[in-house]
């Protein structure tokens, strides 16, 4: 399957929002708005877990490379991801995550 077939729109199983491709061309991997994720990848974009279940924002980390980078946990599975922000990201929660982050 080719990139761009992978790379598509999705709703929100958190907010229920309809989450459009990412703008810059990446794998989106979060919805904008409240942040959640699924768990869908094995490997960044390969859309391989069978686990799909919700993933928590449980932090929020700066890289000098990629920017702020939002840390999952699985809800169901307990897997920890690292996920890039989107240029769209909510702006008011990556803020209200650098407060909640130790």
């Amino acid at each position: 399957m080719s990139r761009a077939a992978e790379d598509t729109a999705f709703t929100c199983a958190q907010c229920g929002r309809a989450v459009v491709r990412h703008p810059a061309g990446s794998y989106r991997n979060h919805c904008p708005w409240c942040l959640f994720s699924r768990h869908v990848d094995v490997s960044p974009g390969d859309r391989a877990s069978t686990c799909l279940g919700l993933m928590t924002l449980i932090g929020l980390e700066h890289s000098g490379k990629k920017g702020f980078v939002l840390l999952h946990r699985c809800e169901r599975c307990g897997h920890v991801d690292r996920n890039k922000a989107a240029p769209d990201d909510d702006v008011d929660r990556l803020i209200e995550a650098a407060r909640e982050t130790p």
